[in-house]
């Protein structure tokens, strides 16, 4: 299998591609990636001299380079986007370019050249604000920000290729990433809290702390979109939330879990005042008829990416308690 990553520079890009290039089902790798936010840095993890890897400098908004990137692939893996949902309310329209319009891109050239599957990075985010304690794919989403809202109208468009031209799409909604990888993001909220714990500045939370979020560690996520590419009878259904039913956590539990693994005794305000953002307690019942599951915990994730920013902690894969008990938001 030849795999296209667009995005491939990016935080889960930069933990997938090396996955990819150390998979036996994968032949060859290519990455797209306009490198606005994202770095070649980010491909320490690869082996960027070997020839099964080809990097190609591109923007998805620009239907040329996306169509040369995607001729003589099998399957895509289309990450290329505007992360940080808050921040997208100042730039709406340039998300819609780069997220809704990017994806049509790689749509279009994949049936041009009759690439055999495309695997999308949605995000749980999709679900705004929502009640229910069990939401599952068959929930109606509700976006209330411009990176979920372009988010939504891709998966409606993968739904549309699929249905028109017998395409084989999967969207991955995404519980919000955490932990190390070589394209670490500290503008999510895991990691945020550790490195302002780790520099003893206080946690911020905005709102009570109440809103729920599901986490899913950067490392498992790239495992997510592996398997949903090289595995696709495992993974027939067109849309899945992916993350853990026990990694459901209010904002103010996280906050309280990085205090109690870093035992800093660290202040933790609380700016009540402010918009806590969307709140969403997923289930992920799907998820496990594929028979994946995610193999790191919270507290081994938050323990692991304070050792590697230099704090007392296990190095990574050294008695992390990584493995999963069985039974700011966005990918």
């Amino acid at each position: 299998m030849r795999v296209l990553v667009t995005g491939g520079c990016g935080y889960i890009g930069s933990a997938l591609v090396p996955r990819l290039q150390a998979d036996d089902a994968v032949a060859r790798v290519t990455v797209l990636d306009n490198l606005s936010t994202g770095s070649p840095a980010n491909l320490a993890g690869a082996d960027v001299g070997r020839d099964d890897l080809t990097f190609r400098e591109g923007d998805v908004r620009e239907y040329g380079a996306v169509e040369a990137a995607v001729r003589d692939v099998d399957a895509v893996i289309h990450l290329a986007a505007i992360t940080g949902a808050e921040s997208t309310h100042d730039r709406a329209a340039e998300t819609r370019a780069v997220n809704r319009d990017g994806t049509e891109n790689v749509l279009k050239a994949a049936r041009k050249f009759d690439v055999d599957r495309v695997v999308f990075a949605s995000s749980c985010n999709n679900y705004g604000r929502a009640e229910s304690r069990a939401i599952d794919e068959t929930v109606e989403p509700d976006p209330i920000n411009p990176y979920a809202q372009a988010k939504h109208d891709s998966e409606r468009l993968l739904e549309e290729y699929a249905d028109d031209y017998g395409m084989e799409t999967t969207a991955l909604r995404m519980s919000t990433n955490y932990g190390y990888a070589p394209g670490v993001r500290f503008n999510l909220v895991v990691n945020t809290f550790v490195f302002r714990a780790l520099t003893d500045r206080p946690l911020t939370v905005y709102g009570d702390g109440s809103n729920w979020r599901p986490f899913i560690h950067v490392e498992d996520a790239a495992r997510g979109f592996q398997a949903a590419t090289t595995e696709p009878d495992r993974w027939p259904q067109r849309v899945y939330n992916v993350g853990a039913d026990a990694a459901n956590y209010r904002i103010e539990e996280v906050a309280a879990l990085v205090d109690e693994e870093l035992d800093r005794e660290l202040d933790i305000s609380y700016l009540r005042e402010r918009q806590p953002g969307p709140s969403y307690h997923v289930d992920f019942g799907r998820l496990e008829e594929t028979g994946f599951e995610p193999e790191w915990t919270l507290p081994a994730g938050i323990r692991d990416l304070a050792g590697r920013l230099g704090a007392d902690g296990p190095a990574h894969g050294e008695a992390s308690g990584g493995t999963a008990a069985r039974g700011e938001t966005d990918v």
